[in-house]
């Protein structure tokens, strides 16, 4: 019967990631740190979308009957976020000078 002998070694740099683990299991290596910059307008456009989404849902929530000018206000105030948001998200495909994020000095 023969004994295998498993050797340990505490030293830092052999020791790796969590990530790091993951990433050599990875077909495609890039797939890890891969990242989209996304342009400031579009991501102000899907902030605007989705606040004013809910916004109109609250406002939705409210009786119209007992509270009718807070009901009008929410719903005024949700559809232009919304109209806001679509504005800033569409901005950049229709308006080809929209600057986008700098990414040089």
């Amino acid at each position: 019967m023969q004994i295998s002998k498993q050797e340990t070694s505490n030293t830092q740099a052999e020791r790796k990631s969590f990530l790091d683990n993951i990433q050599s299991k990875v077909k495609n290596a890039s797939d890890m740190t891969d990242t989209i910059v996304v342009p400031r307008t579009i991501f102000k456009g899907y902030l605007g979308i989705m606040t004013g989404t809910t916004i109109v849902t609250l406002g939705g929530l409210i009786n119209r009957e007992k509270h009718p000018a807070v009901f009008k206000g929410t719903m005024a105030g949700g559809l232009l976020t919304s109209l806001y948001g679509t504005w800033a998200f569409v901005r950049p495909f229709i308006v080809k000078d929209a600057k986008g994020v700098q990414k040089q000095k």
